[in-house]
């Protein structure tokens, strides 16, 4: 088993090269490293590295209880003096930008601007940095007194944006936009008055369909897994024949969900449904496919439930809370909902149960090798309903001509520094104007920068 990195030894090995203080530039530490199928795709954090393959299908999961349900959260502590995330060979990182307030999803402008939602913050910060530049030379507040800000975009798609949207937790707001703008305009203009809001899952992320004809809004549910949610208003057969396949209700109404309306926040309907929390939103630049970056339920033991990264079909169920990843029923809900077994379509991409996969974007880049193109990017994380940690990592999601492989691949590793402290917690992935891939990371307010 690898044993934790010594930060202070790295430190000095790097010294020894000349390579000290925050512009530490990675030396690929990590080299490629194997694949894992089955249950030994499973396992922690020690075996994260640049390179290695993980593939988890819906055989491989264990029942329900094999193992206890911990509580172990990371204790996080400022970044070690040498510390540096690790990625694949032939890769470099340098930090971007530091003293942020808990950076999570960023969105790049067609100009090259990286807006960042510093969420608890309540605001919209935009970085500017030249093409090539591994510094931003112009740092902004766009945009304050938001309402616990996270998803970003710009629309209509293409160069010349009118709007940049804003998801809140409880609404969408928009700013008129030009090109180049460092400060909001004027006031928010109210798009969607009011979001489901209050308890569990606060987090909406934000994305228009390729055709700019709609507007999608994840909407995480209210809760693990439905403990308060009884009988529907007006029977069960009543309200199914009434909702959308797997629709939940009371306090779980149009939630664990993507919504769409249309961009001026018209004509709301639910675009698929049974998504626990769909935290990262994104559409694959090629096939246009709407994706999730998916956190699961807990309380089920280390090894369940997968999260997940996965094409979202609209009309379709993805189980919560009566089943997971296919008709693996949940036994707080046993036979609850026979009439769904069957219907539930199963994620495309299973990542290590409890890593919190947060942030997804695609790379569109040219910067990278030729098979990067298309490929995904999820940030984890990071979990706490596990005995051995997982997460605290970006994945890269492999597609082959657009379809997922169902495999994905550690690309950037090293935040973790002990079995119970950890310095960063990725959140937010993009693609910057010159084809770098841009992290954030909320624990320690950094943004990192990994170029070919």
């Amino acid at each position: 088993m690898r044993q934790p990195l010594d930060w202070r030894k790295v430190g000095a090995v790097l010294a020894g090269f000349g390579l000290t203080g925050l512009g530490l530039i990675s030396l690929a530490i990590a080299q490629s490293g194997p694949s894992l199928a089955g249950r030994e795709a499973f396992g922690d954090w020690h075996a994260d590295k640049p390179g290695l393959t993980r593939h988890l299908t819906a055989a491989d999961l264990p029942k329900p209880g094999a193992t206890s349900s911990v509580a172990n959260g990371p204790r996080s502590v400022p970044r070690p003096v040498s510390a540096i995330p690790q990625v694949p060979a032939g890769f470099k990182v340098e930090l971007f930008a530091d003293g942020l307030s808990g950076p999570r999803i960023m969105r790049v402008a067609p100009n090259g601007d990286v807006f960042v939602a510093e969420t608890h913050a309540d605001r919209i910060r935009v970085l500017r940095a030249p093409d090539g530049g591994s510094k931003p030379t112009v740092n902004e507040v766009y945009a304050s007194g938001l309402n616990r800000p996270f998803g970003i975009a710009f629309f209509p798609s293409g160069d010349n944006p009118r709007w940049v949207y804003v998801a809140n937790t409880d609404s969408v707001v928009r700013f008129p936009y030009r090109p180049g703008d460092l400060k909001a305009s004027g006031k928010p203009e109210i798009v969607v008055a009011e979001l489901p809001r209050g308890g569990g899952h606060w987090t909406r992320d934000i994305a228009f369909t390729r055709d700019n004809r709609r507007m999608l809004i994840s909407v995480g549910s209210a809760s693990n897994d439905a403990e308060g949610m009884r009988a529907p208003p007006g029977g069960l057969p009543s309200w199914s024949d009434q909702h959308p396949l797997g629709a939940s209700w009371g306090d779980e109404t149009d939630r664990a969900a993507v919504l769409a309306f249309d961009p001026d926040g018209k004509n709301p309907g639910i675009f698929a449904t049974g998504i626990r929390n769909c935290v990262g939103l994104a559409i694959h630049p090629v096939t246009a496919d709407v994706w999730c970056s998916t956190n699961e339920r807990d309380g089920l033991g280390d090894d369940l439930v997968p999260d997940y990264v996965t094409r979202v079909r609209e009309g379709s169920f993805y189980g919560w809370p009566w089943f997971y990843i296919g008709d693996h029923q949940d036994p707080r809900h046993a036979g609850e909902r026979p009439d769904l077994k069957g219907r539930v379509t199963i994620p495309d991409v299973l990542i290590q149960p409890h890593s919190a996969s947060l942030g997804l974007t695609f790379y569109n880049g040219n910067a990278f090798p030729a098979e990067y193109r298309g490929d995904g990017f999820a940030a984890e994380h990071g979990s706490w309903n596990r005995s051995r940690r997982t997460g605290y990592k970006v994945v890269r999601i492999r597609l082959k001509d657009g379809i997922p492989t169902g495999a994905y691949e550690d690309f950037v590793t090293g935040f973790v520094v002990n079995d119970s402290e950890v310095w960063g917690r990725p959140v937010g992935v993009a693609v910057a104007h010159d084809g770098a891939l841009l992290v954030s990371e909320d624990s320690n307010g950094t943004i990192w920068r990994i170029t070919h």
